[in-house]
């Protein structure tokens, strides 16, 4: 049976991604922070947890053959990038370095994946993206992230270490208890006389991607032959904030409940659209729509956090 290295495991994207490397018979283990409470690693398909923050020292006590390192590990958002830049740079830039540095020293052979971000892009104007497209940040985020990717291609080249690097576009899906659908049901839910209000005009796009979706990409990514390789990975569909309300506050019983104030945010690009033919070339295309996966999400929050 072969093992798989998962960095951030406790997370939102880590957790799914455990449970598709488990459904393929890997081994699992699994390193981070979190307290899993009623829940245990196992019901995630881990199969030994490492409660720890990502160094050398724990890293070097994992003495077991690794198939791959799958770094999830990091900072989540642009917004606690531009609060506590420093404490982002050490969770993102300074834990990549540690995973490459023990990859390098004593899992050579083994793959390094890591799930990147499409705010490497920068602001961009309204049309797809591909991995061509010139990578021009501007948050610390988005910097960081590019940082890492950076790092990844010199290990490749430098090292001859099998790199994978994924950017996606805005994950979501049930269980995610932070960022805009988190944000929209926890307002829709509290306030159920007036339109709760959100920053932009409507029209800003944003190209989303169901966790499911994004984890198989991941499982895609580890059995790959390619030495070195950049995907970015979305839906492949630009939908705007309008319309992405709109279907939020259908699910939510509450229609047309969703106003915007005309504002924008330091750090969220406008316009995000992928182009995913690279990914859909590995073997991989997305299986849940924003629709299917919107009225999930929803559901989700109903029954899990509303009750």
């Amino acid at each position: 049976m072969k093992t798989v290295l998962i960095t951030g495991a406790y997370g939102f994207l880590g957790r799914f991604t455990a449970l598709v490397f488990k459904k393929h018979n890997y081994r699992v283990i699994g390193i981070g922070h979190g307290q899993w409470g009623s829940e245990c690693p196992e019901q995630y398909g881990i199969d030994v947890w490492l409660e720890s923050s990502i160094n050398h020292l724990t890293l070097r006590s994992i003495q077991e053959d690794l198939f791959c390192v799958v770094h999830c590990a990091g900072g989540s958002s642009v917004q606690s990038s531009l609060e506590n830049p420093l404490e982002d740079y050490e969770k993102t830039v300074s834990s990549s370095i540690a995973v490459l540095e023990y990859i390098r020293v004593f899992h050579p052979k083994s793959r390094f994946i890591y799930p990147s971000s499409a705010a490497v892009y920068g602001s961009v104007a309204n049309r797809q993206i591909d991995e061509t497209f010139p990578v021009t940040p501007i948050s610390p985020y988005g910097y960081y992230k590019n940082i890492v990717e950076s790092l990844g291609r010199s290990y490749a080249c430098n090292y001859d270490l099998p790199v994978s690097i994924i950017r996606f576009f805005s994950i979501y899906g049930e269980g995610l208890r932070k960022q805009l659908l988190w944000d929209a049901c926890s307002r829709l839910s509290v306030d159920n006389k007036n339109a709760v209000e959100f920053y932009g005009d409507g029209t800003e796009t944003r190209d989303w991607i169901h966790v499911k979706d994004a984890a198989e990409l991941i499982f895609c990514c580890a059995i790959s032959e390619s030495k070195y390789e950049c995907v970015n990975g979305g839906d492949g569909v630009a939908i705007t904030n309008k319309r992405l309300f709109d279907l939020l506050s259908f699910e939510y019983g509450r229609g047309g409940s969703v106003a915007f104030n005309g504002l924008g945010r330091d750090g969220d690009p406008k316009y995000y659209w992928a182009d995913i033919s690279k990914a859909v070339a590995l073997g991989w295309k997305p299986q849940i729509s924003l629709t299917e996966g919107i009225r999930r999400y929803v559901g989700w929050y109903k029954s899990k956090v509303t009750r």
